[in-house]
């Protein structure tokens, strides 16, 4: 049973919720659920037990990409078919989904069973990413595609109105290996340092080593392949630094 009380949420003893009372959510997104078992479905992780997200998450991923492609199709009618990929790549990729989700304060939220929630897992990227997507699923079954689009375009309006086709979107590992072979010098070399947490939910800690200039940076990711480009984007903001000071 769920019931909010104040700023917590009143569930089972294996259950919990971060603090937040999920009204100043619905202000924040300007939609105000019908059903308000779609947004506690939405915000409730799979370590909280049944009746947890995935399935919204899968749902509105899909409306999501469907969204943000036929918006950017309308915005840039002479950008080409790779062009308007990788704007929408860079749109609903994780980091820009958390970084969405950070701003609506989503961890606040959050229902998470007790060991994600003692681990931080009301700020990992992954969750945080999954659970807006889930949102979105959410809204499109409460209140149909057109409220969905209108939430979608209103979160994103700020990153829409800056963005351009011909903008560089390599990512930060194809950045830092360009950089590296500009100035002659080896390439960087990748080592997971370790991975935390259970099968489905695994954390990889990874190392960017550039020999040539003895440095070393780590970072973390849902993936391997995240937590690459994560160690690729520090070093490749300490060499520029570096190489241009």
């Amino acid at each position: 049973m769920v019931a909010w009380n104040g700023r917590a949420l009143v569930r089972a003893s294996s259950e919990v919720s971060v603090n937040a009372e999920p009204k100043r959510l619905e202000q924040a997104l300007d939609y105000v659920f019908r059903q308000p078992d779609y947004l506690t479905q939405a915000l409730t992780h799979r370590s909280a037990g049944g009746g947890h997200n995935e399935r919204l998450e899968f749902l509105g991923d899909s409306i999501l990409n469907f969204v943000i492609a036929a918006e950017l199709y309308d915005r840039f009618p002479h950008a080409t078919e790779g062009e308007l990929s990788r704007l929408r790549a860079s749109l609903v990729k994780e980091d820009t989904l958390a970084d969405l989700a950070r701003e609506l304060e989503l961890g606040s939220y959050l229902i998470l069973g007790s060991g994600e929630l003692k681990s931080g897992g009301y700020r990992r990227a992954s969750i945080l990413a999954d659970a807006l997507e889930a949102i979105i699923g959410g809204i499109y079954l409460d209140g149909g595609l057109e409220r969905a689009r209108e939430v979608i375009l209103a979160l994103y309006d700020a990153r829409l109105q800056t963005l351009s086709p011909h903008v560089n979107l390599k990512d930060p590992k194809t950045l830092l290996q360009e950089l590296l072979q500009s100035r002659r010098m080896a390439l960087p070399e990748y080592h997971v340092v370790a991975v935390d947490g259970a099968p489905h939910e695994q954390c990889f800690r990874v190392e960017c080593r550039l020999s040539d200039l003895d440095a070393s940076c780590q970072a973390e990711g849902s993936s391997r392949r995240k937590a690459e480009q994560a160690a690729a984007k520090l070093m490749l903001g300490r060499i520029k630094r570096r190489l241009n000071g």
